[in-house]
Formats: C-alpha cells, structure tokens, sequence
C-alpha cells in the first residue's frame, strides 16, 4: 500500500486528489495539510510515503521550503511536487530543495499515478515537456562548454592544455614536454579544434572550468 500525504492550500483540490487516489487499488490518502509547515507536521505524524507537495501555497511555507525541510527530517519520505507552472526554473528550484519529481496540475490522472508509483519505487519524474527541456539545456550547456569533447583529447593535448592555462609559451611547454615548439603548436591547434574553441583566453576559462589548475571557478 502507497500511504500519501495531500499538501495543497484549496481544499477542492485536496478533495479530487484524494478521492482519486483512494479509487485506485494500493494506493490510500492518510492525511491532508494546507500549508507547509501544517504538511511537515502531518508528514512527522503519518511517515507517508510519498507527499504530493503544492508548489504555490501563499498562506505558511511554500512548497519549496516545506520541501527542502521535509527531506531533513524524513530523507526516505519521496515528495512529488505538484505544479501549474511549466517552467524549468520552478523544476530545477525543486530538484534542488529535495524533490523527486514534478508533475503538472494539468496533467492527466493516469500520468499522476505513474509518477506516484514511479516515484515511489525510487526513480525520478519529469513530465515529459520539462524532461525534453532539461535534456536540450543539459546538451547545449556540454556543447557550450566543450565537455562532452574533452574524453577526445590525448593524454599530451590534456598536459598541454593544462600547461596554456598556466600561463606557459609555446616554447615553455617544449621545454617542459620535451618536444619541439612545431608539435606543441600542432597538440594545441588540434585540442582546440576538439573543444571548438579559437581563443588562448578560452582554453584558460575551460580549465579553470574543468578543475586542470587544482581550482576552479
């Protein structure tokens, strides 16, 4: 039996939700709270399950905090954000506070309930436009970046790459590598064209980036 707890501030809501969830089989709604800190309470009372958690609650604490509190006291308690806002930023905001999911008020009954038990069975949720979302800015963050591209250097292109951003010439990291000024040139022109980068001023941010320096920023 999944034990569910209802934090929403309207009370019709609260009442669909549980009369909804009570009719599918295994599945039992043991309490309700308006607000968050009312949910925390509840939550340490009843040790649900999973807690259905209302981002937007203007009365008491909002859903982010009651969150974040909630996984401090109860880790093992899943929280499923439920949300009117299609928007990555309330989606990372929650992902961060402790949630595991997040779920669209508008959603269909069905996707609710296999996010529930998804959930519950230890995976994350993402309703399918924010998952598309997050994938296309985690890409393109690789791409801005060049991540996905620094396994393609060599062990010599990482050593000179390492070596440019400690502010090394050419001809310094020749004398270092033992090898000549003409093949650090072509290590160089070869890890840039990996990482699509142009810029001396480009590789010192990635390393810095990337932790080469023993430091980053």
């Amino acid at each position: 039996m999944i034990r569910i707890l209802l934090v929403d501030d309207h009370a019709v809501v609260r009442m669909g939700l549980k009369v909804m969830l009570n009719d599918v089989p295994k599945m039992e709604v043991v309490g309700e709270a308006s607000e968050g800190n009312e949910g925390i309470e509840k939550a340490l009372e009843e040790k649900p399950d999973i807690v259905l958690m209302d981002l937007s609650m203007p009365h008491g604490k909002d859903g982010l905090s009651a969150t974040s509190e909630l996984k401090k006291q109860l880790p093992d308690t899943a929280i499923l954000i439920l949300t009117m806002h299609d928007d990555e930023e309330y989606l990372f905001r929650a992902i961060q506070a402790g949630a595991s999911g997040c779920v669209l008020k508008s959603a269909p009954h069905q996707e609710l309930i296999d996010a529930i038990k998804s959930v519950c069975a230890g995976n994350a949720y993402l309703h399918p436009s924010a998952t598309k979302r997050l994938m296309d800015e985690y890409l393109g963050n690789l791409k801005q970046d060049g991540q996905e591209n620094y396994q393609l250097l060599s062990d010599r292109e990482k050593e000179v790459l390492t070596l440019i951003a400690k502010g090394y010439s050419n001809k310094e990291i020749g004398e270092k590598l033992v090898i000549s000024v003409k093949t650090v040139e072509a290590h160089k022109s070869n890890l840039m064209e990996k990482l699509q980068m142009k810029t001396r001023p480009e590789l010192v941010s990635y390393a810095l980036k990337k932790g080469l320096l023993g430091y980053g920023i």
